[in-house]
């Protein structure tokens, strides 16, 4: 281990490549430190109170939430990051950060999004998540966004692995890096694998959990699905009286612990293979240095598969998303044709923008809003009825 019991390819927050905007640093914490309190203090953060995962926020207090599902994320990253001498501040920041561009209603919302502002650029949300922590967050005195640490904002961009030259990017990325360069050709640090992996690790069985209690699909239904079929046996086969709820639970735990356990073994026997002595040769890389085992990987598709056909897709869960899209996309018809009905402050900026960046405003506008506010602001803009 080297420098504050890190590992030698950990992230060094001593040689971070710093922020886009100079500041002097704290006396009492890291840079990766003070980042994560940054995200956690930001008005986005607060927002994943009210956002979808799956469920849309009235629909039962016990689902989860984007809030609820970054702090299980940011959890399992922690977990994972100590076991492999990584920073365990920097991962659970990106952890924290990595839904915060997600709009209102989940992937419905996105869906809706993207196709509304597909002539003017598109909408994606990793690079809102950028536009939100360079640009719309704006609490400072002397520059917009939150002026995270460069290893903070090449983690979030590269949340899904390298951008190479031939794919094109997001518009939001593509205009950041124009000003300042994340490599976007290279992986992205350990610590933001490791995010990465935490992220699919929580909303896999999290979503197991809350399907279940939907009453989605049943215990019984889980029986073929590889190694959830037989973790969710062996519980039954120990306590046999267990009653369904605890049932649940402990089979996802089981899970939790069976997955971490094989992303730090699968983890382990990488870095034993490459002796990575420093971050750049992770970046340097042909492969990820954090992920699971083939086996592992093989297990976690069969799962998406069946989570994509008995809950993604389930009827009730699409009434919720055709209803949503509707939502975003009569949003944003109406606030693209009458801008004067946004607030003051977006309004300000639709008229130093011209017609392409109203667009962007108004989407940026709706991307920001919590399912709650967006359905209260569908019915004060539609309901003739309804006060405004």
């Amino acid at each position: 281990m080297s420098g504050q019991g890190l590992a030698p390819y950990a992230c060094d927050p001593r040689a971070s490549r710093g922020r886009l905007h100079p500041e002097p640093e704290s006396a009492t914490r890291s840079v990766f430190q003070r980042d994560r309190d940054r995200i956690i203090h930001s008005a986005a953060f607060r927002r994943l109170k009210y956002k979808t995962q799956v469920f849309v926020y009235h629909e039962g207090d016990n689902f989860r939430t984007r809030l609820t599902h970054s702090l299980e994320v940011s959890q399992i990253a922690r977990s994972i990051s100590r076991i492999l001498g990584l920073n365990e501040d920097l991962a659970e920041a990106l952890a924290l950060a990595h839904d915060l561009g997600h709009p209102p209603f989940g992937h419905a919302g996105e869906e809706a999004l993207q196709e509304a502002l597909a002539p003017f650029g598109g909408f994606d949300h990793n690079a809102q998540s950028l536009r939100i922590v360079t640009n719309l967050e704006r609490r400072y005195a002397e520059f917009d966004g939150l002026n995270l640490t460069w290893e903070a904002l090449e983690g979030l961009v590269k949340h899904n692995g390298p951008m190479p030259p031939s794919q094109p990017l997001p518009r939001a990325i593509a205009e950041y890096v124009g000003q300042h360069d994340l490599e976007l050709a290279t992986f992205a640090s350990a610590e933001a694998q490791v995010a990465a992996l935490a992220d699919d690790i929580a909303y896999n069985n999290h979503d197991i959990d809350d399907g279940l209690r939907a009453g989605l699909f049943t215990i019984d239904d889980l029986s073929e699905v590889p190694l959830v079929g037989p973790v969710f046996g062996d519980v039954a086969k120990r306590y046999p009286r267990i009653e369904r709820s605890r049932h649940i639970h402990e089979a996802v735990r089981r899970l939790i612990n069976v997955m971490v356990d094989d992303a730090v073994a699968e983890s382990h026997r990488r870095i034993t293979a490459v002796s990575p002595r420093s971050p750049a040769e992770v970046r340097g890389l042909d492969h990820p240095l954090i992920a699971f085992s083939d086996e592992m990987r093989l297990n976690d598709r069969a799962l998406k598969k069946f989570l994509f056909t008995h809950m993604y897709r389930h009827y009730k869960v699409n009434r919720m998303t055709s209803k949503a899209r509707r939502v975003v996309r009569d949003l944003f018809d109406l606030l693209l044709a009458e801008p004067e009905c946004l607030p003051s402050e977006w309004k300000a900026q639709c008229d130093m923008a011209g017609s392409h960046g109203t667009a962007r405003v108004v989407g940026d506008y709706i991307a920001g809003m919590t399912d709650r506010f967006a359905l209260d602001e569908h019915r004060r803009l539609f309901d003739m009825h309804e006060r405004l």
